[in-house]
């Protein structure tokens, strides 16, 4: 059977690329939604009974007009926008050929099941490349296909311990509230999403000049341990395990959060010019000449001492004051902002970070835009999360040419 994804939109990047998505969660969901983003088609497959987990995953829920839940979770509604939702039961027979025949239209097939679990279904790489032999298969999972950790179920804040980065988040042991830290999101999850995304854009580019399809194993292990960085390579290079600095930096003093009279601030003094306006700003334009702290070298040795004195100082004044008087300055800085002010920001309005979508129950849905700026092929927000099951009747008359009596049969049966 020909592919039947429609032609390639002018004003889309992946107009012409259709995505079959079996995962769920973040993972998974945050890959499909950057590739629906950058014109994909893309189909959610979810059980009938409940769909996606994170539909469940509040409160907040979106409300409707008159103030009352959905069944649509905020967590949801943040990695699931511009796909069609279908439901259908993958541990049934009949369910695993509408899988197969969805598949033998499409370029992409996303998954994050455990290792070898669609392989008992006969929906796993090695099954499905025999309908569609140029097919791009990715599987998600913790800690990928092989090693002796393949068989675990994997989570963003268990990898995030295992994989080193809560070693390197939180304040240093001896001060008060010391102690490893996740990150606030699941960052782990999210960079997965992302290198995944990276793949599947680059075995699509694989397969249009060669003709050839493949196989993407993506594990959240992997994923984290490659995102230590410049972390990663300290330790490498030295053998000597980097430690938690907090807010601080361990090169580099004052280049840290300090807490203002109303709220918090970051100063990041990169020389010693930079120093001497901060606290000549702050009103003691006597540590900018103290012989401990001339030099940054002479400020990293003697940091215990010199920031408290830095931290009163900072404490006489407001966010904004600061703000102000050291942006004026040139000494770089910035507010620690809570949510309410980030969407309030001026910039992030002026970029569009926020929009609206319209929403078949609530009227409308908040969301935040992807921040890829594409000047011939941008990106176009059309079609929010969908609703469970939304869009089951109309994908399976259209793609698969099911009739109506073929469809209420499978609904009373349970399978989609």
């Amino acid at each position: 059977m020909q592919n039947s994804t429609p032609p390639p939109s002018q004003k889309s990047a992946l107009g012409h690329i259709r995505v079959l998505d079996l995962s769920r969660v973040l993972a998974g969901p945050w890959c499909s939604q950057n590739l629906a983003d950058l014109g994909a088609e893309v189909i959610k497959i979810e059980r009938p009974s409940g769909g996606d987990d994170t539909r469940q995953w509040g409160p907040p829920y979106l409300r409707d007009a008159d103030g009352n839940n959905t069944s649509e979770a905020a967590y949801y509604l943040c990695a699931n926008r511009g796909k069609r939702a279908i439901t259908v039961d993958i541990s049934t027979p009949q369910g695993q050929e509408i899988i197969r025949e969805l598949a033998k239209q499409s370029d992409v097939v996303i998954e994050n099941y455990k290792v070898d679990q669609l392989k008992k279904y006969g929906l796993d790489y090695a099954s499905l490349k025999q309908v569609k032999t140029d097919l791009i298969y990715c599987s998600i999972t913790g800690f990928g296909q092989t090693g002796p950790y393949a068989h675990r179920a994997g989570y963003d804040f268990i990898i995030q311990g295992m994989g080193g980065l809560m070693s390197l988040t939180g304040e240093r042991d001896e001060l008060a509230g010391g102690g490893p830290q996740k990150a606030g999101v699941a960052i782990t999850d999210l960079m997965t999403g992302m290198y995944a995304t990276v793949a599947i854009l680059a075995a699509l580019s694989h397969r249009d000049r060669c003709g050839e399809g493949q196989y993407i194993d993506m594990a959240l292990l992997d994923v984290q341990v490659a995102m230590l960085a410049n972390m990663g390579s300290n330790y490498l290079t030295s053998g000597n395990a980097p430690k938690r600095w907090g807010n601080a930096h361990p090169n580099i003093v004052p280049y840290q959060s300090f807490t203002t009279s109303d709220s918090h601030i970051i100063v990041a003094a990169g020389n010693d010019a930079q120093y001497q306006k901060f606290v000549q700003i702050g009103g003691m334009p006597e540590l900018a000449d103290d012989d401990r702290f001339i030099s940054n070298p002479l400020r990293v040795k003697h940091r215990d001492l010199l920031v408290p004195i830095l931290a009163d100082m900072v404490r006489r004044k407001s966010k904004q004051e600061w703000i102000d008087s050291l942006e004026s300055a040139g000494v770089p800085c910035g507010p620690i902002n809570n949510l309410e002010e980030v969407f309030q920001d001026p910039q992030v309005i002026a970029r569009q970070l926020q929009r609206e979508l319209p929403h078949p129950t609530a009227g409308s849905v908040p969301l935040v835009a992807n921040p890829i700026r594409m000047s011939a092929t941008p990106i176009e927000y059309q079609n929010p999360p969908p609703l469970l099951s939304e869009h089951t009747t109309t994908c399976l008359r259209d793609l698969l040419h099911f009739d109506d009596e073929k469809i209420a049969k499978l609904k009373r049966d349970g399978i989609i």
